[in-house]
Parts: structure tokens; sequence; C-alpha cells
């Protein structure tokens, strides 16, 4: 695993609309990679990479740059800033984080709450919600207004680390599908399909960006790379079927959004049974992916996911194991070499 890749990524400021710092750093990757990039009105970034005969098949892979994030609405005399989210978040995980503002220039800030001393006893069993929080950007009113604007939007900051047997750090849902995409490019051989590695933007705010990439592009067959949620943490059953960090890369049956196109969910298992590479399945009837917004963009394409297992998703300590990592990077470089097996023969 190349963690330099995966920190840049992964420390980067890109909530949803505002992925450019995210895209540089593709953008940079995808110039050593494809044949050419191409860009949309969206912000997506989509790597070409032409196939070694005259097949026209197209494979799609779409990744999203995008983190949650949040979007101020107005700062007030104090020099306090009100946001709304952007993507799903747990108000909870939001309380005692410093955030970065992109204002007029970068800020910190800092998201706390009334200390507990000043607290009657109702408030202190109480729930915080987003609309209750702030970011206090810790300078007078006057020139936190003349600094962050209405629109701005801010991120949390935590720096990449690895802990025991883990990796954890904020926004691997998805930077770590960004670099599995990418890692998997450099690692495959030639195909025998053109292959589009999208970086997609809006994802945390309705799959948006995926939708008019592959609107553009028309997939044949088309494998969104996104995390899961592991179900080994606290609080999770010790037995039953679930999707396990260090157990391999988890092959995306089925979600709120998408139910995997079972041939292709097939050459999966197939191809990682024939490579060795560790899989397991993961079935929910909760979350989504951009493989949705594919699957139903233009005349549809035979859609499915590769997922990395993350611990605490949408927090700023998702967590992830290095060898799910490393078994998605090798079934992604598998499917770019064999998605033209689900192509009809010629």
């Amino acid at each position: 695993m190349d963690i330099t890749l995966l920190r840049a990524l992964a420390e980067a400021s890109g909530p949803s609309g505002h992925e450019d710092r995210v895209r540089a750093i593709v953008r940079e990757q995808l110039d050593g990679l494809a044949d050419r990039v191409d860009t949309d009105p969206m912000g997506c970034l989509d790597g070409v990479r032409v196939a070694t005969d005259d097949s026209p098949g197209r494979l799609m892979l779409a990744a999203h740059m995008d983190e949650i994030g949040l979007m101020i609405t107005h700062v007030d005399e104090r020099g306090f800033a009100r946001f709304i989210p952007l993507g799903g978040w747990d108000a909870k995980t939001l309380v005692d984080q410093r955030v970065l503002v992109q204002g007029r220039e970068d800020l910190v800030g800092i998201v706390g709450t009334t200390a507990i001393h000043l607290m009657d006893e109702a408030a202190r069993g109480r729930a915080p919600k987003i609309e209750d929080l702030a970011i206090d950007l810790c300078m007078d009113g006057e020139r936190a207004q003349q600094l962050v604007r209405p629109g701005d939007v801010a991120t949390r900051i935590r720096d990449l680390a690895e802990v025991g047997d883990l990796v954890t750090g904020k926004a691997l849902d998805n930077r770590v599908g960004v670099y599995v995409m990418l890692e998997g490019l450099r690692a495959a051989g030639p195909a025998k399909v053109e292959v589009h590695a999208t970086a997609t933007a809006q994802e945390e705010v309705g799959l948006r960006g995926a939708r008019i990439a592959a609107h553009r592009i028309a997939p044949h067959i088309a494998v969104a790379i996104d995390t899961c949620p592991a179900d080994d943490g606290p609080g999770t059953p010790k037995d039953g079927p679930t999707t396990r960090l260090g157990k391999g890369a988890a092959i995306r049956v089925m979600d709120a959004s998408a139910i995997g196109n079972p041939e292709l969910v097939d050459l999966m298992v197939t191809i990682a049974g024939e490579r060795d590479i560790p899989v397991q399945m993961h079935v929910s009837g909760r979350g989504g992916t951009d493989t949705q917004s594919i699957q139903l963009a233009g005349e549809g394409a035979i859609a499915g996911c590769i997922s990395i297992p993350t611990r605490y998703v949408h927090t700023a300590v998702e967590a992830c194991h290095p060898d799910d990592i490393d078994a998605a990077v090798a079934l992604t470089a598998a499917v770019i070499e064999e998605a033209h097996r689900l192509l009809p023969a010629s």
C-alpha cells in the first residue's frame, strides 16, 4: 500500500461541490496512467485508457472524490459561523473537532459545546443536533465576517494515521476508493475494453457527478469503488453474516440504492478465485453508491461495486485494513483485464 498517496488523498479538504484540491492530486496521477484525461461541468475527472484491440466495449470505474462537509449560512457578530450539512452527518461526531474553513483564506475553526459546568441536567443528557452547533472562528466578529461568507465550506481536520493493524482518519469514504481505482489502473495489464477511470463529484449529496459522467461515457460495464460499513465494531453482532476488516475486498451485492448485476458479481467472484484474491460478500438494505446513477444513466450498464470494509464511516476516525485495500486494488486490476468476458461474443 502506498501510504503517501493515500495520506495525501485523505487529508485533502474536498466537500461536495468543492473537490478541487482532491481533483488536483487525482489529475496528477491520471496524467501518468491514462492516454487522456477528460473533464465535465460537474468536476468529474475521467482517465481514459484505450483498448488493445478494436473492441467497442467501455468499462467505467467510478470512485467519488467528495467527503461530507459543511456549508456556512451566516457568521454572527461574535465570530460564530452557522452551517448546514453537506452529506449525511451524525452531529455528535462533529463536536470537539477542528475544521478547515475555506473562506477568503483558509481558516481553522473549532466546533465546541457549552461547558458541562454551564449545562442543566436536561441539557447534559440531550444529544446535539447540527442546528445547535457552530464553528468558532476564534476571532472578532467583524474580521470573521470579512473572511467568511455564506456559501463557504468546511471539513474536519484529521491526519491519516497507522494505528495497530489499521489505517484511520477522516474522508477514507471515499478517498480510499479513489486510491484503489488509481492503484488498480496502475497494476492492470492490457485491457480488451476501453477503460474509463472516473473520479466523480458530489456523491455524498445524491450520487450526482456519476450520473453526468455515465451519460457522457455510456459504459457497457461499470464498477463503482467505495467503502462499505464493517459490521465488526463495537455494538455489532459477533455472529452471523457480516463484513469484517481483514477478510478481503467486499463485493457489494445489494444496498438501498442498487442491486449489482448478477453476471458481474459472478465474474468478480470467479476472477477472485482464479487469482487467489480474498473477497467477502456485502449484502445490505442500507446505504448507496455511484452504482445506482451509472446503472440508470442513458441506456443503462452492467453495473456493480467493489467496496473496502470500513469501521466508523462518516466520522473523523474511519478505519480500514491495508490487506483489504490491497485486495480491492488486485480485484480492480483483475476486472480491468477481464471485463471483456461480459461482452457478447463478436
